[in-house]
């Protein structure tokens, strides 16, 4: 054998053992790596609309990463990752979103009108505060509203519990405005259970002095033919 094959096949040998150090110094994207994280927590979409945050994120640290990757293969990795990433973000993001829109879409029982918490606030410039009109004019109606079961001493066989606005009132200790109480009343046979889940509930809504046993003076009540 020459020494010119010789001298031939040591570079190329040098040159497979320096592409090959050079492989295992390329480094994995954080952003490729982040991007897969968040593509398998966007299942969290289906939770509620406002985690949809989560597959959003996910898509977009998945392109950054690819455009990171792209402008400098020599130096990152991890292109299957992010790719996995927005996959993954998108699948479970749109399966989430609409399922919620289903939700959204059907869960106001047939003959009630959706209200939340916003239509009962009071005027609070008034020295005095006291119902809206708004809320005024849905006395005697037919109402589907969400909220949270206040906790009570009971947490079985419940004809009767407050609702209020939001978890903070209702879980960690808060005292919920009187605006934020609405004591609801489940007409016979309806029973229900203590949940720290959002409830929906449907039925005739009225706006009066009404007393709760676990919070005192409330503004609204709710006679309520519809539980979930």
């Amino acid at each position: 054998m020459s020494q010119a094959t010789l001298s031939w096949k040591a570079e190329q040998v040098t040159k497979a053992v320096a592409a090959e150090d050079f492989q295992q110094y390329q480094a994995l994207s954080p952003l490729a790596v982040t991007s897969c994280a968040l593509g398998l927590l966007s299942v969290v979409a289906f939770l509620h609309l406002y985690l949809a945050i989560v597959p959003i994120l996910g898509v977009v640290l998945g392109f950054m990463a690819l455009n990171a990757i792209s402008a400098r293969p020599r130096e990152l990795t991890g292109s299957g990752l992010a790719k996995g990433g927005i996959f993954l973000s998108l699948l479970l993001g749109i399966l989430g979103w609409g399922r919620m829109g289903y939700i959204y879409a059907t869960e106001v029982p047939e003959g009630h009108q959706r209200i939340s918490y916003a239509e009962l606030q009071p005027d609070n410039s008034l020295r005095t505060p006291t119902p809206p009109a708004s809320a005024g004019q849905l006395d005697g109606q037919p109402v589907f509203i969400k909220g949270y079961m206040y906790p009570g001493s009971r947490t079985h066989g419940l004809s009767e519990f407050v609702l209020v606005r939001d978890q903070g009132d209702c879980c960690f200790g808060g005292n919920p405005k009187i605006s934020d109480r609405i004591v609801v009343k489940l007409v016979e046979p309806l029973r229900t259970d203590f949940t720290s889940g959002l409830v929906r509930v449907a039925g005739i809504f009225h706006v009066n002095q009404t007393n709760s046993a676990e919070l005192g003076q409330a503004w609204y009540a709710l006679e309520a033919d519809h539980i979930q």
